[in-house]
């Protein structure tokens, strides 16, 4: 009877110990990182991690990922739906060579980055990579110095989705994007309807165009300021189509507005000191100030408001 009761005992101890070593290696909702932390903490508000790497395979589906303090937190690849946040605190993301965030999920994933500095050096190749996702918003950051060369390098943001369903989209709110090879580009498949929404941000100084759209790509500019990009403002070729609101287009060393062989809609945009104003097929919706540029200074009538 003793060593029946013993090996009850044995076996409890057993259960108990295996369950508190998966209670501590369960995925949490809420993880934090820190630039004191360390990849071997639980990510925990007082033990947090050093890295995003090290933090998203403790945070759980869905789940975010917070900074807790100032640091730079390296590259990542993400597969699930997850949100990235830092407010107020400068969240670093540095990289060489190489990407810095890759987002390849699940078709109906969606993920939220806010509030990061994501810097590639003069040698990173892509800012953020979207290979598959239903939704990715970026918030509040700063994409720069991606210009490794080959292929879609040197993109800051580049959307290559193909997936045809749910229709991918991506929003970029308040954001800032410049000095890479080209700011933001999208190429999904002609039969997808890539749709990006841009946002109150700056896209400036790039190498190449400032906003890009082939195939399938559908985006939506608003509020924003797309300057001193060394090629075209704004280009959409193929069954791409973008619209420009209320935005500024001005010191582009190409052509400000460039609709090669989609379609291309301005309304409340001033487009100004560039080396052409505008080329290709423009459909306008009135109220546009496009003058002073070295070229393509005439829109057609405007379409009626209804």
């Amino acid at each position: 009877m003793n060593t029946f009761r013993f090996t009850i005992k044995i076996v409890a101890i057993a259960i108990f110990t295996f369950a508190l070593a998966s209670m501590a290696q369960a995925q949490a909702t809420r993880t934090w990182v820190s630039g004191v932390g360390d990849d071997a903490n639980p990510c925990s508000r007082t033990a947090p991690c050093k890295t995003f790497a090290g933090a998203i395979s403790k945070t759980a589906t869905a789940g975010e990922i917070n900074v807790l303090d100032p640091g730079g937190f390296g590259g990542v690849t993400i597969t699930k739906s997850i949100t990235i946040s830092s407010e107020g605190f400068e969240a670093g993301v540095l990289v060489s060579g190489t990407n810095a965030i890759i987002i390849n999920g699940t078709t109906d994933s969606v993920v939220i980055l806010r509030g990061l500095d994501i810097e590639g050096l003069g040698t990173g190749l892509i800012g953020i990579k979207i290979l598959t996702a239903k939704a990715v918003l970026v918030e509040n950051c700063t994409v720069h110095g991606f210009r490794g060369t080959g292929g879609t390098n040197g993109r800051g943001i580049s959307d290559e989705r193909t997936q045809v369903s749910p229709i991918p989209m991506l929003f970029i709110t308040n954001c800032e994007i410049r000095d890479n090879v080209s700011g933001v580009a999208a190429s999904g498949v002609t039969s997808s309807l890539d749709r990006v929404v841009i946002e109150s941000s700056r896209i400036h100084r790039n190498n190449s165009f400032g906003v890009f759209g082939s195939a399938g790509a559908v985006i939506s500019v608003s509020r924003s300021n797309i300057s001193g990009n060394l090629s075209d403002g704004v280009h959409v070729e193929g069954s791409a189509q973008a619209i420009i609101v209320s935005s500024v287009l001005t010191n582009n060393q190409g052509i400000a507005a460039n609709n090669v062989s989609g379609t291309l809609s301005l309304a409340d945009t001033t487009i100004i000191n560039n080396i052409t104003g505008v080329g290709g097929t423009i459909t306008s919706f009135g109220n546009n100030n496009v003058r002073n540029n070295a070229g393509g200074n005439t829109l057609p009538a405007p379409v009626g408001q209804q």
